[in-house]
């Protein structure tokens, strides 16, 4: 099914109405207040549910090899992980798994 031109311009500036409400909700009517510390508790815990969510995909299907596992993204993500682990670090884990990653695309040819 083809979209006219009017259906886009107003599923884009639906989107836009919607993203807007999102952010607002905790930017404008709550940002100034202290939140409840349960709240407090279950948002430590999103970048946690995030990144897992944004990084499996390029690490099992990679752009780079037409979505083909490759060991050297396993190995990075598995380097990543044991660092972050034992360092409870972002900074380390992330050094080591892009190390890792260059060193066995190096290796890998």
């Amino acid at each position: 099914m083809e979209m006219t031109s009017s259906e886009i311009w107003l599923t884009i500036f639906l989107v836009g109405i919607a993203t807007f409400a999102v952010r607002f909700s905790f930017i404008g009517i709550i940002g100034d207040r202290e939140l409840p510390e349960w709240i407090l508790r279950h948002l430590r815990y999103t970048p946690v549910a995030v990144l897992p969510g944004l990084v499996a995909p390029l690490v099992l299907w990679p752009a780079a090899t037409q979505g083909q596992t490759d060991p050297a993204r396993l190995a990075a993500a598995c380097m990543a992980f044991v660092v972050g682990y034992f360092s409870k670090s972002f900074i380390w884990s992330a050094a080591a798994g892009i190390g890792t990653l260059f060193l066995m695309l190096w290796l890998l040819g």
